[in-house]
């Protein structure tokens, strides 16, 4: 175990792009180092932190934090921390403390190792310029974060995603209608803020039975692997001693609000979170008026004062009314959106823009009030201009058709809530299934009748929904054998022996018990899925059902274990029963209804008649036609109509009151589609999925998907690893191998993993892990590769018809290296860019004409008795050899750098000059966003001329 005193300089072993760093604070078991070269601070567990501590040795050569170049002399120790002796360089002496080290130190001894024979197998080397190569590329895509998670490639998800997660701290509210996948959204802008260095801290709040639903969204599609807090979590957190703060404890937290509201301690703590990130679910539960905002708007106001990103996940504005609306956007920007009043004035401002824009999609001409109001609003040379093209008769059609688009652009940048906002409706978004209502009226059993139940047995009002609960409860343990909904599920599993069944009942207990009952009746073993089982049986019974071949028929779900879970492969489903509440309707069905299903998903509800369950039926088919329609503002006709409703289920006596009931809700159901078409906002609509862009994106994430390269790399990885590959169907099965303990892939446990390459694979076989650049298992293993030494010195024989036999040649791998803060995303301009340099002896640079593949393919191993003699005997030459190849790769250097500078600056004028013109009419646009780009701007400047190369492996070449 390290001895940690603050003031000792430390590097990271897994992150050595971080700098020198310096132990700043002990707590309990955790040091907490900070490395200011690149503005990062980290937490590690004293025991097992993957630090190395850093000594110099008298000879070498440091830099001091004013950049001066020492000498070291001698080093002695006080009080564990070093003191070096240096020479500068007037010839004077001093003393130099570790703490005053430059940060930005750079570590690495590939010369060292090749010329005192630390020489490392071929493919170690080979491997190291391949992790190097492929990560240089990744870190020039724009779409990084983007491809890895397991979700079909749904292009207005993935544009807001695009558009979110490259900003800095990003504030958005995103409001999509149910169905089209606002969890998603959240959980692709989460993931590459992380991925890209943007946010490292992250914390989700979310009503408290969407828990679990989240935690696996974000693990199995997202490999996020969040903590659940509760009061007894935090509890034992402070008991262990792990940290005074049990927030501090987790990077990434999930929690419901619940936990603040009932400990206002556990708020203050998470208040002193730095959170980068706070994601609010359901956010439209939050209630807020001018005059009395609840407690529970209060609390996520003050967390969204202190965290630099937020993301609202809520119910669309139509849903929300425009107080509602404005009280989630005052949660992200509070001094824009101050006043409602002002903003509703604000918003009746844009409709001249919104209908203008309706006119151009549908190439309709404008009049000249409306070109006039255009005028009068944005008021900008450039409008004047392109509106003078559209209406110019005499222009060409692709130059008019250009000029339109552009106006479009245009408008939609100035628009309102534009960038702070995302709003998508299903009618706007291809890909949705048709839907078929199958109803089953089937005899009340005598059994179910309220006069056989024992009057002590108390139930809920909506407990008939469910008889077979109370039938349970009161001792008819077999109930199964006398409902007729089982009997039906029976017939229609014979009748029907190909489809997939999904079956969705309330209750967990229910779904066990008709497992049981189909076992018993027809011998069918059925699939199990309830809250009650682990993430891991659960996704062995998802992965049962998913199979086509030995799979089972039929998943029984309760319904809290559905949540979260999506089987779009199947396209029939069951309603055992239903729930009172319409959204819960709508998600059950959901769970196949959406986007990419390829089928007509029917819907099968066997219910018992007379009674409740066949008047709710009706309620929902002929009053609200949720069977076969997602419909717009359900809660509010439910809200409005639930006491009238309750009443008719409730009392046999009150089902005249039904066919007033059913009619009065059609009639509301149209007024309030017609209401929430008026007060649409089309504006917000088109800049919620700019489609030209959403569609390139998905195909380069196509493309990515298809390329060859991630395989070739992970047989590289893989071999040199150890790992042993199974293939399985599409996928495969990873094992480290049993002879291998010293060397094992990063996160690959003892039992293996089962993984696949393809997106379709993954999305159909739960229990397969999807491999991608993005992958924890092989980011590691990238980064393991390239962080130790393993292949940064290596030595082959080459035999080659055009090189004269008993020539020596250097080959080395060199890196752009520009340490700066991760947020800044420096490797957009300047990526850790990979050089290779082959020189002879005469200094003339051959790695054009031989490659590192063709290396391979003739090179020869060169035996350890043979490079001995030859590094001693040369030790000049390849000393000469070095040197000429790093003076080549710094030719190479400083017009990368020029370029990069030229690029940085060309984004940054071109972005702050846009973001003033946006301002003068967009508000939305905060002031501290353009002097964040300015400081953004400058900072980058300093960081991209600083850079240097770093040499990172060296392999020496004999050729024969």
């Amino acid at each position: 175990m390290h001895e940690f005193i603050p003031g000792q300089r430390w590097i990271s072993d897994t992150e050595s792009e971080l700098g020198l760093g310096s132990v700043i604070k002990l707590e309990g078991r955790t040091v907490t180092l900070r490395f200011e070269a690149s503005d990062a601070t980290r937490v590690y567990a004293s025991a097992n932190a993957p630090l190395t501590r850093i000594r110099f040795d008298s000879g070498d050569q440091v830099e001091d934090q004013q950049g001066e170049a020492l000498h070291i002399t001698s080093v002695s120790e006080q009080q564990g921390l070093l003191i070096y002796s240096v020479r500068q360089q007037d010839g004077n002496t001093r003393q130099l403390p570790e703490s005053e080290l430059s940060h930005y130190l750079r570590f690495n001894k590939p010369r060292d190792r090749l010329l005192t024979g630390q020489l490392d197998a071929n493919h170690w080397f080979e491997l190291r310029y391949h992790s190097l190569h492929h990560q240089a590329q990744l870190a020039e895509s724009a779409n990084y974060g983007l491809q890895g998670a397991r979700i079909d490639l749904i292009p207005h998800q993935l544009y807001i995603a695009h558009e979110v997660a490259g900003r800095h701290a990003p504030r958005v509210l995103l409001a999509d209608e149910v169905g089209l996948g606002k969890t998603i959204e959240a959980c692709l802008i989460l993931h590459q803020q992380l991925i890209s260095g943007r946010a490292n801290r992250a914390l989700i709040l979310v009503p408290s039975p969407l828990l679990h639903q989240w935690l696996v969204e974000l693990l199995r599609r997202f490999n996020l692997h969040f903590s659940i807090f509760d009061e007894e979590r935090c509890t034992a957190i402070i008991e262990s001693g792990q940290a005074s703060n049990p927030f501090h404890a987790e990077q990434l937290v999930l929690c419901s609000l619940d936990l603040f509201s009932q400990n206002p301690q556990r708020f203050s703590q998470a208040l002193e979170g730095e959170w980068d990130l706070l994601i609010i679910d359901e956010a439209h539960h939050l209630a807020w008026s001018e005059d009395d905002p609840s407690p529970e708007y209060l609390l996520v106001e003050a967390l969204a004062l202190n965290t630099p990103g937020i993301l609202l996940l809520t119910a669309t504005p139509e849903q929300l009314g425009r107080a509602g609306h404005f009280a989630r956007l005052r949660l992200l920007d509070p001094d824009r959106f101050h006043s409602l009043e002002a903003f509703l004035a604000e918003e009746q401002a844009y409709r001249p823009a919104a209908e203008a824009i309706d006119r151009l999609m549908q190439r309709t001409p404008l009049s000249e009030d409306a070109q006039a109001q255009i005028l009068d609003q944005f008021g900008e040379e450039e409008c004047a201009k392109l509106l003078a093209m559209i209406s110019d008769v005499g222009s060409d059609e692709t130059q008019r058709e250009s000029a339109r688009s552009a106006l479009i652009e245009l408008l939609l940048d100035r628009h309102g809530t534009g960038r702070v906002m995302f709003r998508n409706n299903r009618a706007g978004i291809s890909g949705f299934p048709e839907r078929e209502f199958h109803g089953y009226p089937l005899p009340n059993p005598e059994c179910y009748d309220a006069e056989q139940i024992d009057p002590q047995q108390s139930a809920p009002p909506d407990a008939w929904l469910a008889p077979e609960r109370i039938h349970a409860a009161a001792g008819l343990k077999e109930w199964w054998r006398t409902d007729p909904r089982v009997s039906w599920l029976c017939r229609f599993l014979r009748e029907n022996p190909e489809p997939k069944l999904l079956l969705i009942c309330a209750h967990a207990q229910t779904a066990i018990e008709l497992q049981e009952a189909l076992r018993s009746l027809e011998g069918i073993g059925a699939a199990l899925f309830h809250e009650g089982m682990s993430i891991i049986e659960r996704d062995r019974a998802a992965a049962w059902f998913a199979d086509p071949n030995q799979g089972s028929r039929i998943l029984l779900c309760s319904e809290i274990g559905s949540e979260g879970r999506n089987f779009q492969f199947a396209h029939h489903l069951v309603l055992f029963d239903l729930p009172l509440n319409p959204d819960l309707l709508e998600q059950r069905i959901g769970r196949l209804d959406r986007i990419g299903q390829q089928q007509t998903v029917r819907v099968h509800v066997p219910y018992l008649s007379p009674g409740p369950q066949e008047r709710l039926v009706r309620w929902y088919h002929e009053g609200l036609d949720a069977f076969h329609h997602t419909v717009p503002g359900a809660h509010t006709i439910f809200s409005q109509l639930a006491p009238a409703l309750q009443q008719v289920l409730e009392e046999d006596e009150a089902e005249a009151e039904l066919e007033p009931l059913l009619a009065a809700t059609a009639e509301l159901r149209q007024q309030t589609a017609q209401r929430l078409q008026q007060g649409r906002d089309h504006l917000l609509e088109l800049a919620g999925c700019r489609q030209p862009l959403a569609d390139q994106i998905v195909r380069q994430i196509r493309s990515l998907d298809s390329s060859s390269r991630l395989y070739e790399y992970c047989e590289r990885l893989f071999g040199c690893f150890g790992a042993e590959v199974e293939p399985l169907g599409n996928g495969f099965v990873l094992r480290p191998a049993e002879q291998v303990s010293n060397n094992r892939l990063p996160g690959l446990p003892d039992d293996g993993l089962t993984l696949t390459f393809d997106r379709a694979d993954a999305l159909a076989h739960e229990d397969r892990q999807f491999l991608t650049w993005e992958h924890p298992m092989l980011r590691e293993a990238m980064q393991q590769v390239i962080s130790q030494e393993s292949g940064n010195s290596s030595a082959i024989a080459l035999r080659h018809p055009e090189m004269k036999p008993g020539q020596l040649l250097i080959e080395a791998l060199f890196q752009i290296e520009c340490i700066a803060p991760a947020e800044l995303q420096v490797g957009r301009f300047l990526p850790p860019q990979l050089i290779r340099v082959l020189v002879n002896p005469q200094g003339e640079r051959l790695d054009q004409q031989l490659t590192i593949d063709q290396i391979a393919q003739q090179g020869e191993p060169l035996p350890p008795q043979s490079t001995a003699p030859v590094l001693r005997r040369f030790r000049k030459e390849i000393l000469e050899l070095i040197s000429a190849a790093e003076k080549s790769a710094e030719k190479e250097l400083r017009p990368k750098v020029k370029q990069a500078l030229d690029n940085m600056m060309e984004h940054f004028t071109g972005e702050i000059q846009r973001m003033i013109a946006l301002r003068k009419h967009n508000p939305s646009i905060r002031r501290v966003e353009i002097e964040l780009l300015q400081q953004q701007g400058l900072t980058l400047h300093q960081q991209i001329q600083g850079a240097r190369l770093r040499m990172d492996a060296l392999r020496l070449i004999v050729t024969l």
